[in-house]
């Protein structure tokens, strides 16, 4: 049993390590497994699911659901970033390619913060998305 857990504390450390390597970008388990399965590395689906559960619940990487035709995605959270700052992180999608963008952003503060004062209206930005065209999408024409 002790093997196990261990075994289970290394193949955290390496998805932390992945996910510590790729700051700011937003992966699906899909692109998470890829991942793996392009680097031969010898962890398990289900091992990776589990393990996003974990380090999402420890509040070391975040999950989102941006919209219903939308896998899930993880992101890491730097320990210095985004502590006390949750009301300050916006998330922008390509139509083009589908990138998720996490912004976080003074200018769109203000914004949210004319909804509730002006319109008596808090948005709810774990489900707020905004729309648009990515730099790489509108560069390559």
């Amino acid at each position: 049993m002790t093997t196990r857990a261990k075994y289970s504390t290394k193949q955290k450390e390496i998805l932390l390590d992945f996910f510590k390597q790729n700051p700011g970008v937003h992966l699906s388990a899909g692109d998470v497994i890829e991942h793996f399965k392009k680097e031969g590395a010898t962890i398990g689906q289900a091992t990776i699911y589990r393990n996003l559960d974990s380090l999402v619940s420890d509040g070391t990487i975040a999950k989102f659901k941006i919209d219903e035709d939308s896998p899930a995605c993880f992101v890491y959270i730097a320990p210095h970033e985004h502590k006390g700052d949750e009301e300050n992180c916006y998330h922008c999608k390509c139509n083009k390619c589908g990138k998720i963008i996490h912004v976080s952003c003074e200018d769109v503060k203000a914004l949210q913060e004319h909804f509730l004062e002006d319109h008596d209206f808090k948005i709810d930005l774990k489900r707020t998305v905004f729309y648009g065209i990515c730099s790489d999408c509108s560069s390559s024409k």
